[in-house]
């Protein structure tokens, strides 16, 4: 299981698609310093992963004033989100990893090992590469950007935040 506040698995050289650059190799240390969500998803081409990845790529602005990153995986190739990507997505601007290894998605938990896809899987990492949040949901789900975007204001905000705490609001003091 992955734990809070223990390290990220690593990973390194593994394929990227990203619109507009196309094919690249990308590492979890190319996010040092940076936070850091990092999403997996079934599967291209299918109903609900759609409206997740529109939905990242709608806020993507607000992760990026919070010093953050956004970078999905699942366990497709690069030429397969490539060509979902530009058929369905065009305005997902950020990287996919191509986990076609399964490394990644088995290092983070996430894999189903009978089907060879990812579960719904997220991770909020710290800029030293520590996993500070993760939910895995069913894939029948989709997950709410606005909530992780709460968490992510939540745990830079090195405070204790209640139940519905919302940005701007009183927290209950140091962590």
């Amino acid at each position: 299981m992955i734990l809070i506040d223990n390290k990220a698995p690593t990973f390194a050289g593994v394929q990227t698609y990203k619109k507009g650059a196309d094919f690249s190799k990308t590492n979890l240390s190319d996010y040092a310093g940076k936070w850091l969500v990092l999403f997996f998803y079934p599967r291209d081409f299918t109903f609900i992963c759609p409206t997740e990845l529109k939905g990242f790529a709608k806020h993507e602005p607000e992760f990026k004033a919070l010093n953050c990153e956004v970078l999905a995986a699942s366990t497709d190739s690069e030429w397969c989100h490539k060509a979902w990507f530009e058929r369905d997505l065009p305005d997902v601007t950020y990287p996919i990893l191509a986990d076609t290894s399964l490394k990644i998605a088995r290092d983070y938990q996430v894999l189903n090992e009978e089907s060879g896809e990812a579960q719904r899987g997220l991770f909020i990492i710290n800029p030293e590469g520590v996993v500070k949040y993760a939910l895995v949901s069913a894939g029948s789900v989709g997950r709410s950007v606005k909530e992780v975007l709460r968490v992510l204001e939540a745990l830079q905000s090195g405070q204790l935040c209640p139940m519905e705490w919302e940005p701007g609001q009183q927290t209950l003091g140091k962590a």
